[in-house]
């Protein structure tokens, strides 16, 4: 079960609620936990997407992301359970560009402690039942193929893979799927 707590796609304040989480806007205060993401990141993954040889994106980089860019206070909702009061990772639609108009991509990450505990499942499923009542016909999302586990939880939450793929040789392939709502 899904509850919206608030909220309008893409372009409002949204709040989710599931019996083990809330999906909610980040707080400034928690750019640690998005820089643990970070320095958690596989090191498959592109390099503008983990922590540089410098160590950017700092704590306070990611403060100031947090403070000025939409993005995390109407897309990627900080992913929080209720029992513990820790965010533990983010869920939710970002307009990448990728995909065709009016069709969001679901996007999320959460920290490793937690994985294999069926929070990306629920966050997912959240955002997927959030997505069908604002009114959305299909959602897509990109996934490397190397990326078991995120795969499995697209397949859970009824995302099919397509036949687009984006080769890359160092960091793998990326592939897409949709799902109609």
């Amino acid at each position: 079960m899904v509850t919206v707590m608030t909220g309008g796609a893409l372009d409002g304040e949204v709040r989710l609620e599931t019996s083990r989480l809330l999906l909610r806007p980040w707080r400034v205060e928690e750019a640690v936990v998005q820089r643990e993401l970070w320095t958690e990141r596989d090191p498959r993954v592109p390099p503008h997407r983990r922590i540089d040889a410098d160590g950017h994106p700092t704590v306070a980089e990611l403060e100031d992301s947090i403070r000025t860019s939409k993005v995390w206070s109407t897309e990627l909702l900080a992913v929080e359970r209720k029992a513990s009061r820790d965010v533990i990772g983010y869920c939710g639609l970002v307009g990448s560009g990728r995909g065709a108009v009016g069709e969001p991509e679901l996007a999320f990450e959460l920290l490793r402690r937690v994985w294999r505990q069926g929070y990306a499942t629920e966050a997912a499923s959240a955002v997927v039942e959030w997505a069908r009542s604002s009114g959305y016909e299909r959602l897509w999302a990109t996934v490397w193929d190397w990326n078991t586990a995120s795969r499995r939880v697209l397949a859970k939450v009824g995302f099919t893979e397509t036949d687009r793929k984006e080769v890359d040789a160092v960091h793998g392939t990326t592939l897409f799927a949709t799902r109609r709502l």
